[in-house]
């Protein structure tokens, strides 16, 4: 059954949103369900944001305001997983020294580089596509790619010992969870052209690939692990209903 509070818990760890000071923050691992959810807000605060700039500015500074109001709301939690990853699997050679990497707050030349391909696919993808498109798309692609931590929270272990601060989030949803967050993550794709569920596809192929190489090298996962997962989901998602829109 859905739970408020879990979701205010949620929105309280995975956005920089104002959140009462009274939640049970010890009840974060069953919170991590509503990712999805929380998907839902980030993307239509930016869909909103997205609105607001185009009415001011071109469609390229309209996208480069939006990325940034999605990088405020978050905190930019997911991206800095995302640059961990990339200086920690690019520049790391055995499991420890990956997580060694990784746990460094320093950021490092593959995660520099990672971070700004990553924001110029964001751009150009967006770019490619109708103004009056977007903010669905942007909806729909926040949901769905918080769906894909989730998958591998199920089929991975955590992979450090030591009490990291990720580690209060660990949990392993199992198969009614993930169908619940699955039936809330697809649900804004019911309002783009029905050739976009397809992007699916891709989305958990390279989640599918992404889960396989973190085990191959580290035996499971770590938050900056899912944080990478969702950036990476979200721009294959973006790049598939790209292509995808030449068809419709």
């Amino acid at each position: 059954m859905p739970h408020p509070k879990l979701f205010l818990v949620a929105l309280s760890f995975y956005t920089r949103l104002p959140m009462p000071p009274t939640l049970n923050h010890r009840r974060l691992p069953e919170a991590i369900l509503y990712l999805p959810l929380v998907g839902w807000l980030v993307g239509s605060i930016s869909a909103f944001g997205f609105y607001l700039a185009l009415s001011l500015w071109p469609l390229s500074t309209a996208i480069l305001l939006t990325l940034l109001v999605g990088i405020m709301i978050t905190g930019a939690l997911h991206e800095d997983g995302f640059a961990d990853v990339c200086d920690g699997f690019g520049g790391g050679w055995g499991k420890q020294r990956i997580l060694e990497i990784m746990k460094d707050s320093h950021i490092g030349v593959y995660g520099v580089l990672g971070l700004l391909l990553l924001i110029l696919l964001k751009f150009t993808t967006l770019s490619s596509l109708p103004a009056v498109a977007i903010p669905l798309i942007l909806i729909a692609g926040h949901s769905i790619s918080r769906l894909m931590p989730l998958l591998l929270m199920h089929k991975l272990d955590y992979a450090r010992n030591d009490q990291s601060k990720s580690a209060a989030a660990i949990y392993r949803p199992n198969r009614q969870q993930l169908a619940v967050a699955g039936c809330t993550a697809l649900l804004p794709l019911l309002l783009l052209p029905p050739l976009c569920i397809l992007a699916i596809i891709p989305v958990l192929l390279s989640t599918v690939f992404l889960g396989k190489y973190f085990f191959r090298h580290i035996g499971g996962y770590t938050g900056d692990c899912l944080g990478a997962s969702q950036q990476v989901a979200e721009v294959f998602f973006y790049l598939s209903v790209s292509a995808l829109w030449k068809f419709i």
